[in-house]
């Protein structure tokens, strides 16, 4: 029999049956009930508690402030154990814990007195920011925070800062001694016992203890304010929500916000080496081999997928993951707002950072006001980049780093100053309308490894010296275009694209359409229904030759894995759809993502 655990109005309750489909929901409740319909539990803890492979846990409306440690996961994707907030019905679950005690000091600045035991054996703010890849810019950074009405205040590197007159942040400080935690803090022209003020408590808000809990769906739900730690490659990467070494979760239509380093986790387990590669290379690799020994396979470990999520405010990552996100598919996600305070620095924050990224697939997310929109960093092979969106990146909208490929990048919409940071080798890009520049680099001083087809095995290490690119049927606008890979080491195909506003053809450039005197006035416009992007790119038609559809067999082998571009099931690729899923036409595609595109100004809603 399976189990249905319903929560309503904070209230959950239990049914025995074999269809989740016609479980009950219960009124009122205590954890200390069995969890049936007559005697519901409490807590979203005490239904993980009673739930089994196939069981189906339906969370109400309500505010529930608890960590949610999953104790098992489902059997198969077929027999999952499911979390879901109730249809219609907003539910939030948060780390944080709300403070009323204010005392006023001076000016803005209060001071509130809490206990440690409202902490338990986790303070925040005790708890240092740090580890690999980590620059703290010369000071301390904690895990705590600070939030009124819903929006976070920056930490003070001194107390004395906060005493001050407010700036252009409002800052708080904090101080922990055996009994109790003093927060100071600025709250310009409110009394704060009179408004909404929360502070970080929890770590994080759903997250297995333990690796190996398969099958879960977290669906619906609210989830913010999480004291998360700094998630490099090299450590247990723990997100607001995370996987931890897991196969199989769905994470979908959930919105996850105020992580203090990352939003969405689903990489690597803990173990006595965190923390200690010193920063170099040579730490990575031992780290790959720990994980090959540690079950980092098909079998074991990714297959997630993580779609229609709202995640933003991280001050890391939206979405994190070293080796943990193979197979898996991130798609239709809206990230925004991440990395933008800039208190501290390092070298893992974007709206996506991925390492190993074997047969992955990112697709339709919608990434804005970053530091940089995705970064695929090491062992992207068999990934695909498609109809994604990307603006306002203070970075590149992609880095690619010390990948051999193959990896494919088609369909997007790249607006921001710069479109892509290429340290990579054997990627291809088709029908992309990049509106930004492009920067290569060889990365000569690092041997980083290329895997088997469609395994983690690692077949060798190369350095990256450059090139091995494919480009086909892009519109470039303004900036350098192409003209960087005039030098690359190893060989180039370029065909079919279009160059505008000034932007620089590659030599290796079979047919390409060159038009500097054409603008094509590009204008991202914010509406009440979504994203419009308004553009006129003027006739698209090549004169001699006609472009070609873009297929495995055209795009040819990646040289250094010597591996074709293909599905991570092994079948062929074939571009013949654009960005918004319309056929692509078999003979002489429309260059850029948009298929048939008229010649005046068009109006295109892309999210």
């Amino acid at each position: 029999m399976k189990t249905a655990i319903v929560i309503l109005a904070g209230m959950l309750a239990a049914v025995s049956t074999t269809q989740a489909s016609e479980f009950h929901v219960a009124v009122d409740g205590k954890d200390s009930n069995p969890g049936s319909r007559a005697a519901p539990v409490l807590t979203i803890q005490r239904a993980a508690d009673l739930a089994q492979p196939g069981d189906v846990i339906t969370v109400h409306e309500g505010v529930y402030r608890e960590r949610i440690n999953p104790p098992r996961g489902g059997r198969s994707d077929s027999e999952r154990i499911v979390y879901q907030a109730a249809p219609g019905e907003k539910v939030e679950v948060k780390g944080s814990e709300v403070v009323t005690n204010w005392v006023k000091v001076r000016e803005d600045t209060w001071k509130a007195t809490i206990p440690n035991s409202v902490f338990g054996e986790f303070n925040p703010y005790r708890d240092l920011i740090h580890g690999d890849w980590f620059n703290p810019k010369g000071r301390d950074h904690h895990t705590g925070a600070v939030y009124l009405n819903g929006e976070w205040l920056a930490e003070a590197a001194t107390l004395a800062d906060v005493l001050q007159s407010v700036g252009t942040l409002p800052l708080w400080f904090a101080q922990v001694d055996e009994q109790r935690t003093t927060i100071w803090a600025q709250f310009k022209g409110v009394n704060p016992n009179e408004q909404f003020v929360e502070v970080n408590v929890r770590r994080t808000v759903f997250y297995p203890d333990q690796p190996g809990r398969n099958y879960i769906t977290v669906r619906g739900f609210t989830m913010r304010h999480a004291a998360t730690p700094w998630a490099p490659p090299t450590a247990e990467q723990i997100g607001l929500i995370g996987t931890h070494w897991s196969k199989g979760w769905i994470i979908e239509s959930n919105v996850v916000s105020h992580s203090m380093c990352s939003g969405i986790a689903l990489g690597k387990y803990g173990d006595e080496w965190d923390n200690t590669s010193a920063n170099t290379a040579e730490g990575y690799v031992k780290t790959i081999e720990r994980a090959l020994q540690n079950g980092w396979n098909q079998e074991t470990i990714g297959h997630h997928l993580v779609r229609d999520n709202t995640i933003s405010h991280c001050e890391q990552t939206g979405i994190v993951g070293s080796l943990g996100a193979i197979v898996s598919v991130v798609t239709g996600n809206t990230i925004h707002d991440i990395h933008v305070r800039k208190l501290f620095s390092g070298a893992e924050q974007a709206g996506i950072k991925l390492h190993g990224a074997i047969d992955v697939e990112i697709s339709r997310n919608h990434i804005y006001r970053t530091n940089r929109a995705l970064w695929l960093d090491w062992m992207a092979q068999g990934t695909r980049v498609t109809g994604n969106l990307f603006h306002d990146s203070d970075g590149e909208d992609l880095f690619v780093e010390v990948n051999h490929g193959p990896f494919l990048v088609e369909n997007n919409v790249f607006l921001s100053k710069t479109t892509l940071r290429d340290m990579s080798e054997g990627g291809a890009y088709a029908h992309n309308l990049i509106a930004g520049g492009i920067m290569t680099r060889p990365e000569l001083g690092r041997s980083t490894p290329y895997h088997k087809p469609h395994s983690t095995a690692v077949a060798g290490f190369r350095k990256t010296v450059g090139g091995d690119n494919r480009f086909h049927n892009n519109v470039f606008v303004g900036f350098n275009g192409l003209a960087d890979y005039d030098a690359a080491s190893l060989p180039m195909w370029v065909d079919g694209n279009v160059y505008l506003k000034g932007a620089k053809p590659s030599k290796h450039d079979r047919c390409p359409l060159v038009k500097p005197e054409v603008d094509p006035a590009i204008k991202l416009v914010e509406s009440a229904d979504g994203f419009h992007l308004e553009l006129r790119l003027g006739p698209l038609a090549a004169t001699g030759c006609s472009r070609k559809r873009v297929t495995t067999e055209l795009l040819g082998r990646a040289a250094i894995p010597d591996l074709p571009y293909e599905q991570p099931d092994g079948t062929p690729i074939r571009v013949n759809t654009d960005y918004f899923g319309k056929p692509r036409s078999d003979e002489d595609p429309t260059p850029g993502p948009f298929e048939g595109i008229g010649e005046g100004v068009v109006r295109l809603k892309v999210r």
